[in-house]
């Protein structure tokens, strides 16, 4: 039969109940993957999204303004902090968008592992650097192909460069959370 051992963690993969007081959900919450009911880590996994989101856009939009400069008059980013854009040719925009997102990716990627490793998911299926490694190959793959697709968008439709970005964004949520879910971590 499945267990629990003194701290609330499963310890043969049974079922852990769908928290009943505050006091098992405040548990659930903080503790690592293993402690936590499905819906519990679900949410988890949303709020480290997001949190691994905000890096990725402070990242995106630092890399788009100073290091690749891609972004447009039009651009969110310099409408809101009121910035001034360079002129760039659509398909050096398109490559440079590329860029930001590859340098926020890596930012991004690490946060979001250390977190998940922490407090979503059970690690354990795999050794800690092969762990690493798939979580970053499914990221990468992820992030390969919505940089693509953000450069398909600007250069062939012309797209700000923060909705194709944003694209980029929810396209790859789902696609990450289920290849890390069942085959990178122990669920």
């Amino acid at each position: 039969m499945g267990g629990m051992d003194t701290e609330g963690r499963k310890t043969d993969g049974a079922a852990v109940a769908f928290p009943r007081t505050a006091r098992e959900a405040w548990r659930q919450l903080t503790g690592d993957g293993a402690s936590a009911h499905p819906l519990v880590q679900f949410f988890k996994y949303a709020f480290v999204g997001g949190m691994s989101t905000g890096v990725h856009v402070v990242a995106f939009s630092a890399a788009a303004w100073w290091v690749f400069p891609c972004v447009t008059e039009n651009d969110l980013v310099v409408k809101i902090f009121g910035l001034t854009a360079p002129e760039v040719e659509e398909s050096v925009r398109a490559s440079l968008t590329v860029k930001s997102n590859v340098c926020a990716w890596v930012c991004s990627n690490a946060f979001c592992y250390v977190l998940n490793r922490l407090f979503v998911f059970r690690p354990g299926r795999l050794s800690v650097v092969a762990e690493f490694l798939a979580f970053s190959a499914v990221g990468g793959f992820s992030m390969i192909v919505g940089s693509a697709a953000m450069a398909w968008l600007v250069s062939d439709f012309g797209v700000q460069t923060s909705i194709a970005f944003l694209t980029n964004l929810v396209a790859s949520l789902a696609f990450n959370y289920a290849l890390r879910k069942f085959f990178i971590f122990k669920g």
